[in-house]
């Protein structure tokens, strides 16, 4: 099956966790299981309070309905809105019942005072935090 213009919310208890914007969705039924999101992606995670905590954008994305894994592909950026902080890679997966996002690719993560590089990262949906796996460099910003 094929969507256009696709828009999911994922909930957990009554209240939105993230949502799913897609402006082409292929879905693949057994044995793949998966969906397929190309030509855009933007998934919208929601803090406590139903605020919108951070944005993850990228042109290619796939859902393992199976093991619930998202991988996402291609101009890959996560953006804290509050924090106004962003990571960038080429590949970035989360879990949609876990709580982390990760990769091991090239990591830039660029905040209004500090640029840091790395190879594999780790974060929160909120990207409230990071941990890189291989720090390569710490670059301070000054007005």
């Amino acid at each position: 099956d094929t969507s256009e213009e696709l828009h999911i919310i994922y909930t957990d208890s009554g209240y939105a966790q993230f949502e799913i914007f897609a402006n082409i969705a292929e879905t693949y039924g057994p044995p793949q299981n998966v969906r397929k999101f190309k030509d855009g992606l933007k998934v919208n995670f929601y803090n406590d309070d139903g605020t919108i905590g951070s944005v993850l954008t990228s042109l290619f994305g796939e859902i393992d309905d199976e093991t619930g894994l998202i991988t996402v592909r291609d101009s890959v950026k996560l953006l804290n809105v509050i924090q106004e902080k962003t990571l960038e890679s080429e590949v970035l997966y989360y879990n949609k019942t876990g709580d982390s996002i990760y990769t091991n690719k090239a990591v830039v993560i660029t905040s209004p005072d500090i640029v840091l590089t790395g190879i594999g990262a780790w974060t929160t949906p909120a990207f409230d935090t990071a941990q890189f796996y291989k720090p390569t460099a710490k670059i301070f910003i000054k007005d």
